[in-house]
């Protein structure tokens, strides 16, 4: 099939990954041509202040954007906003729109990404129900959180918690509700949990925990949960932050291997050697770990988008970054690198101050995975180096490490 428009790289998805990705072809290749899909009618934005800074003063709207329309403009990128990618013909190197407009690519970047996770319950499609991911998400809630009105955060995970706190510091009334005993249970050992669960009781954050909704619907304008266990929320507005799935549609029909994502190589290269993933879509080895993995946090979008862009415009390099993620929930803020997950790790944490100041590590077989580092900034190369040097520690020889 012959293509309308031909192009040198085409990059499928205007998130951070793929904005990322054109700063990388231009590192390599300052001329073959770009172009850039995007969905969403937004250039693309970085996703952390729409839960963060946004709600704090400390950033402003125009100032969430990953580069600005001059950006594109210099690196001669072709922008194309509201544009939606639905098919990709690997064998004649095409993909083509919602308008079946085709686009001829010699090196193609599936940076889409991921969408929310829905309730699958009654209601759980009902009309103003916000599934938080997107900055028209972010704008359709912040018109409605007005001082003195009420909202139910279904979700205890990363977004849930904060969003919630977002939330009532901006003068909402919050109840969350969430199926683990406590908040981000798979990040935080229980007695971190609990006691940053215990600060947002102290900000007036109703907490239902152990429960989860099974019905939601609109009564005269405002929102009704009903929980499994009989509790019955009214709010002005009603959010759900359950996670993402990973988009791989577009790559299992056009043949890829997929899993828990787009699989990838060192270089970032799918099962198709001209076709790249990168982003909270891709499968990825791991380096440090010596694991596949797919990361859903901004650094790795950053780091990976770039990476892939430079390999798309043939630099072959290994992807060997550790990426981190951090958070801020009220007053307490942390910084985090390698694999953090308390379902699968010991934890251990060396504390200054108990339950707020310290780092927490993530062991398994006498060895360090991750690290989290609790209101301590700047460590994160530290937190690195420990894991990367692969010995066997003790608790005894972790303290103090980082400080």
């Amino acid at each position: 099939m012959a293509a309308d428009r031909p192009y040198e790289y085409v990059i499928i998805g205007g998130g951070l990954a793929g904005a990322s990705a054109i700063q990388g072809i231009r590192e390599k290749d300052p001329d073959g041509s770009i172009l850039l899909a995007c969905a969403e009618k937004h250039l693309p934005y970085n996703r952390p202040p729409l839960t963060k800074q946004l709600w704090t003063g400390k950033k402003k709207l125009v100032e969430i954007f990953v580069n600005s329309p001059e950006f594109y403009r210099k690196s001669r990128a072709d922008v194309m906003l509201g544009t939606k990618i639905v098919s990709i013909d690997a064998a004649s190197h095409t993909v083509t729109d919602t308008q079946e407009i085709s686009y001829a690519y010699r090196k193609l970047l599936l940076a889409t990404g991921g969408a929310p996770q829905m309730l699958n319950i009654p209601g759980g499609d009902t009309d103003g129900l916000c599934y938080f991911r997107y900055l028209d998400d972010y704008l359709q809630v912040r018109e409605e959180a007005a001082k003195g009105k009420s909202a139910v955060v279904i979700g205890g995970g990363f977004i849930g918690s904060e969003i919630a706190a977002a939330l009532s510091l901006n003068g909402v009334f919050v109840t969350m509700v969430f199926p683990e005993p406590y908040l981000c249970s798979r990040v935080f050992p229980e007695a971190l949990g609990r006691a940053i669960q215990d600060r947002y009781i102290e900000k007036g954050v109703d907490i239902v925990s152990g429960d989860r909704p099974a019905l939601i619907e609109k009564r005269e304008g405002r929102f009704v949960t009903q929980t499994g266990r009989g509790r019955q929320i009214e709010t002005d507005i009603a959010i759900a932050g359950i996670g993402i799935k990973p988009s791989l549609g577009l790559a299992q029909k056009a043949g890829l291997r997929t899993a828990d994502g787009i699989e990838v190589d060192e270089f970032l290269q799918t099962s198709d050697p001209d076709i790249f993933a990168a982003g909270d879509n891709a499968l990825f080895p791991y380096h440090a770990l010596g694991k596949r993995m797919r990361v859903e946090h901004w650094d790795n979008a950053l780091n990976q988008g770039k990476q892939a862009g430079r390999n798309m415009a043939g630099r072959r390099e290994p992807y060997t970054y550790m990426p981190y993620f951090f958070s801020d929930l009220f007053e307490f803020g942390y910084e985090a690198v390698g694999e953090v997950s308390t379902e699968s790790l010991e934890t251990w944490a060396d504390w200054q101050k108990e339950n707020d100041t310290g780092v927490v590590y993530y062991i398994k077989d006498g060895k360090i995975r991750g690290a989290l580092m609790c209101n301590i900034w700047g460590k994160l190369d530290e937190a690195r180096k420990l894991i990367l040097e692969g010995g066997r520690i003790t608790h005894e020889s972790l303290k103090g490490a980082i400080v």
